[in-house]
């Protein structure tokens, strides 16, 4: 029986400003692992922006990823919210999540942001991290169907 031989373990080294050389050599390589295990993932960007006269006023970016639309980032200016603007560009996001074959949702948010505007949109708790940031909650949420 041939056995293999280990590597000597190497030095851990703790940086706070990683090249990007070397992130995406680690993101290659979860990739090809994670492929391997659940087929390819075909992960495509998704931004969505609400500009007036040019300028940015609003905006929501994410990803899709196998069959779920990750939503990573939604804002919108003081002056335009609840008038339906975030709403508009969480539909159009799943809108395009269902034209890329997504069949699922999931973003997180803060207790202090917008855990009901959500939910109001069908999405569903799914998971609370207490004390991130400190006296608050990072929540996590999903939609499960994206069916129209």
């Amino acid at each position: 029986m041939i056995q293999k031989q280990r590597m000597p373990l190497p030095e851990i080294e703790i940086s706070g400003r990683p090249s990007a050389e070397d992130t995406a050599l680690l993101f290659r390589n979860l990739a090809g692992f994670n492929e391997v295990q659940a087929g390819p993932a075909s992960a495509c960007e998704l931004a969505i922006f609400a500009r007036h006269q040019g300028e940015i006023v609003a905006g929501l970016t994410g990803f899709t990823h196998w069959n779920w639309l990750s939503i990573k980032y939604l804002w919108v200016t003081e002056q335009l919210r609840r008038q339906g603007l975030g709403a508009r560009l969480v539909l159009a996001a799943e809108r395009e999540a269902r034209r890329r074959g997504c069949e699922h949702v999931h973003l997180d948010t803060f207790s202090f942001q917008a855990v009901p505007f959500y939910e109001r949109l069908g999405y569903s708790v799914f998971g609370r991290l207490e004390d991130y940031p400190a006296g608050h909650a990072k929540i996590f949420l999903q939609k499960r169907s994206l069916a129209e």
